[in-house]
């Protein structure tokens, strides 16, 4: 199963509770919404990226939304080599000449929201990019950040282990 290790060991770290993924959520889709930038669609980089795609998706009133499988981090702080697109893939046909906003959880060293903004890039998307949260050495620079941190992040969704059969 998939689990993001025990981060109990780090002394610091940014903790976002179901309560504060909330208002974070509102006070990103306003952000957006203020820049007028009007996506098509909303894509949602799995699996971070699910619930605050989900979240903005209904915050902004845009009912068209999809996901794209990432896998790069394995653990608290360690990633793969590079970042690896996981099947099911996107219908690219179905994004040409959109506008696309594509949602992640944090943009860390920026490599996974990276490759797919350039993938979508290629195909004639128009795309921009929304995260909760930025970091000072992610390679690229997201359109819309809710905030900025350097310490690890606990979020609500990954912050205990998968519920087991009992």
């Amino acid at each position: 199963m998939a689990y993001h290790a025990d981060s109990s060991d780090l002394e610091v770290k940014e903790i976002l509770t179901w309560e504060g993924f909330g208002v974070a959520s509102r006070e990103l889709a306003q952000q957006i919404v203020n820049s007028g930038f009007e996506p098509d669609i909303i894509i949602a980089v799995a699996r971070g990226g699910l619930l605050p795609a989900g979240a903005l998706s209904y915050a902004m009133g845009v009912k068209l939304s999809d996901a794209i499988n990432v896998e790069f981090y394995t653990d608290v702080e360690e990633t793969l080599p590079d970042p690896v697109l996981l099947e099911p893939l996107l219908d690219v046909d179905s994004i040409r000449n959109k506008k696309l906003l594509v949602v992640d959880d944090v943009a860390d060293s920026g490599r996974t929201l990276a490759l797919v903004l350039d993938l979508l890039a290629k195909e004639g998307a128009d795309c921009r990019s929304a995260v909760l949260y930025g970091k000072s050495r992610s390679e690229i620079s997201p359109d819309y950040v809710w905030k900025r941190t350097d310490d690890w992040i606990v979020f609500p969704w990954s912050a205990e282990k998968p519920v087991q059969a009992q």
